[in-house]
């Protein structure tokens, strides 16, 4: 006999209690070990449609749902005795007559929430009685074919077909997860590719169906699916993700997509395919910073599971870890400037030149151009382009700036000291030169936000491979790198790039609302494109909120009284995140926690998230991380967009690119949200608020 687990499962035992839960797993590996213990009190549920669905006690209130046949056991749902008998009797499992898929199905005819408008044809229309308007469907043109080739169970049909753009959203949250998404994609336009096909008789191993099930083959694969969020531990890709994880590239290949459609899993599958293609070699996976590495390692672990000969070949790491660790192996250990010491150090060099340029406008002139470029001659300077630099220096002002900037230089080769351009300029250099093979392939998360430096020592090292380099990252999520021309660099991702659009992590509400700070198409310096039309969530969720207080003190006490709405709702302090624009606006976090009674921990480098506590963290720090319920706070009227980064602007253009990358700072942090979004702030507010377009 099969054991099986469903998503349903997972998702209704994490929303009991930690003592229910603990029950709840004992007795499911009690079921697994002896399917037939009398000790487990089972029965037959006899008023449900389906005559599959058993019950199985838990406790004197608690109750699992099974789905029981000769061949398998499926562990279906879990809950209050009412309540658990409730969705079995509106619910069946069936296989879908055109897919072949297996499908837990909600019973229409029961579903009595949804009240799904009739369209009336207009000569329909004109003899009935007087009545409001109806509003056109949102599927027109679209058949009842092409629905159940979409795995549209029959009895969603009609509604489907007839409901508008309002109640088309809360109907697919009672539809299958794959027809919700074709539905959804339809909607906006987009057609989807047609449910892979099913590789044999058994309606449970057909690819949309190993989304929602899952074979239990022992004991340990079992305390991992219960000790893991479904999304966290399985291995099911989307059929449109798993053939970008597949492919052989013959050149640098990239995925993007907003925030929320699932880059990082491809990236993790895309690691552990390569690693596998090559047995003996080794993968790179890595990301922009200690903190996301840290957590893109957790994730690796739990896909990669007991197979140790790949966690032994998959190295991941943020790309300055992995730098600083091989620069220290060719060498020796590097002396590296922080960027404190390193600002100081520009700005004594380059003060007694006479400019009318700001000393932070110098300063972003040597990071962004000197030393990320690593310009060493004043010729080289002279002709270099100045991607990603708005304001325009002609060759005089040019001129003035290069001795202070030589000194920096001279004075940074006089102490020993080296900067991470510096570090990958070196190892770029010796990699070309050896030609030592460091790895087999890399791939590389958030890559948005690749230095020019990073990319080319990653293009050295790795560049000229097939299958060599992979990249997964969204344009709307830069926020710490200048644009600059990625082919002019030897990565040249056109024809090779993939852009999805399906939306997992965020609901539809939160979504919708933080793409209204970008806009809908946004491009490279290379022109590839990524567009968010065609974007689809797959869940609902309630309206996200804007509450602005008259001081920092009334929205310290509105903030606490909506986490301290959320916490009666269920909302674990683990599941809370409050995010800042930076550190200036910490102590107000804090104190927001604080108000609601719930103790902190601040998320950095050295230290993670410890249980029990609400996270706060910057809007810098909080790339790639994601939390069930996040306060956006402070959002004041000189805090976003920062009024310390405009007051140095020396050009409008400039001033136009720190309004995208704060645009896109706020994009980041509201996307961190799964169900619940709170952006705070005190009057006047700043605003981008107005474009969130958040309302009743």
């Amino acid at each position: 006999m099969q054991f099986r687990i469903a998503d349903t499962f997972t998702a209704s035992l994490g929303r009991l209690t930690n003592d229910e839960q603990k029950a709840v797993k004992i007795t499911v590996f009690d079921l697994q070990s002896d399917p037939v213990n009398p000790g487990l009190q089972m029965h037959r549920i006899d008023r449900c449609r389906d005559p599959h669905f058993w019950s199985a006690r838990v406790g004197r209130d608690i109750r699992l749902i099974l789905h029981k046949t000769d061949a398998s056991l499926l562990i279906c749902y879990v809950d209050h005795h009412d309540k658990a008998y409730d969705w079995a009797t509106r619910r069946k499992i069936e296989t879908h007559p055109r897919t072949g898929a297996a499908q837990i199905v909600e019973i229409r005819e029961l579903v009595r929430e949804i009240e799904i408008p009739r369209y009336v044809e207009p000569d329909e229309a004109a003899s009935a009685p007087a009545a409001p308007r109806p509003t056109a469907p949102a599927l027109r043109g679209v058949s009842e074919q092409q629905l159940l080739d979409y795995g549209v169970p029959e009895e969603w049909i009609e509604d489907a077909l007839t409901a508008d753009e309002d109640t088309l959203l809360r109907m697919t949250d009672h539809l299958p997860s794959e027809a919700a998404e074709a539905v959804l994609s339809l909607a906006t336009g987009t057609v989807p590719p047609l449910p892979a096909q099913a590789r044999n008789e058994d309606p449970f191993l057909h690819p949309d169906a190993e989304r929602r099930f899952r074979v239990m083959t022992d004991s340990e694969e079992l305390r991992q699916a219960l000790e893991y969020p479904w999304e966290r531990w399985t291995v099911f890709l989307h059929p449109d993700q798993r053939e970008t994880v597949d492919r052989e590239y013959s050149g640098p290949a990239r995925v993007s997509g907003s925030a929320g459609t699932g880059k990082t899993i491809v990236a993790l599958h895309r690691a552990v395919r390569l690693a596998t293609k090559y047995p003996e070699g080794k993968v790179l996976l890595a990301t922009f910073s200690i903190p996301l590495a840290r957590d893109l390692r957790t994730k690796a672990d739990r896909l990669i599971g007991e197979r140790n000969d790949l966690k032994e070949r998959i190295s991941v790491r943020s790309l300055d870890e992995f730098a600083l660790e091989r620069y220290e192996s060719q060498f020796g250990l590097p002396k590296v400037l922080t960027r404190g010491m390193l600002s100081q150090l520009i700005r004594d060099e380059v003060s007694h030149i006479e400019t009318r340029l700001s000393p932070t406008f110098v300063e972003g002139e040597w990071l962004d151009v000197i030393d990320a470029w690593q310009i060493s001659t004043w010729e080289a300077y002279r002709d270099v382009p100045r991607l990603g630099r708005k304001t325009r220096l002609g060759e005089k002002q040019r001129e003035a700036l290069w001795p202070g900037f030589e000194r920096v230089r001279a004075t940074l080769d006089e102490r020993g000291l080296v900067t991470m351009p510096m570090v990958y300029a070196a190892l770029t250099r010796h990699a070309i030169e050896t030609g030592e093979v460091l790895v087999d392939g890399i791939v590389v998360d958030e890559a948005q936000d690749l230095s020019v430096s990073q990319l080319r020592f990653l293009a050295a090292i790795a560049g000229g491979k097939p299958d060599g380099l992979f990249f997964a990252g969204d344009l709307g999520q830069r926020i710490f790198q200048a644009p600059f021309s990625w082919s002019s660099l030897g990565v040249d991702i056109r024809g090779r790039s993939k852009t999805l659009r399906i939306n997992y992590r965020t609901s539809h509400q939160i979504r919708s609302a933080a793409d209204r700070l970008l806009d809908s198409k946004l491009s490279d310096v290379d022109g590839n494109e990524e567009t968010r039309r065609g974007t689809v969530s797959v869940f609902n969720g309630p309206t996200p909120e804007i509450r602005i207080g008259s001081s920092a003190e009334d929205e310290v006490r509105l903030v606490a009284e909506w986490l301290s709405e959320l916490a009666d709702l269920g909302v674990s302090p683990h599941e809370f995140a409050i995010i800042v624009r930076s550190s200036v606006e910490l102590p107000r976090a804090r104190a927001m926690a604080k108000a609601a009674g719930l103790e902190t921990s601040s998320l950095d480098d050295d230290a993670g998230h410890a249980s029990g506590t609400i996270a706060i963290v910057t809007m810098h720090r909080a790339k790639g991380l994601e939390f069930r319920a996040v306060v956006v706070g402070c959002c004041d009227d000189e805090v976003i967009p920062s009024q310390d980064r405009i007051s140095t602007v020396a050009d409008s253009a400039d001033l136009s690119e720190i309004y995208n990358t704060e645009r896109h700072l706020l994009y980041v942090a509201c996307t961190r949200a799964r169900d619940y979004l709170l952006v705070s702030g005190v009057a006047p507010a700043s605003e981008f608020l107005d474009d969130l377009a958040i309302v009743p």
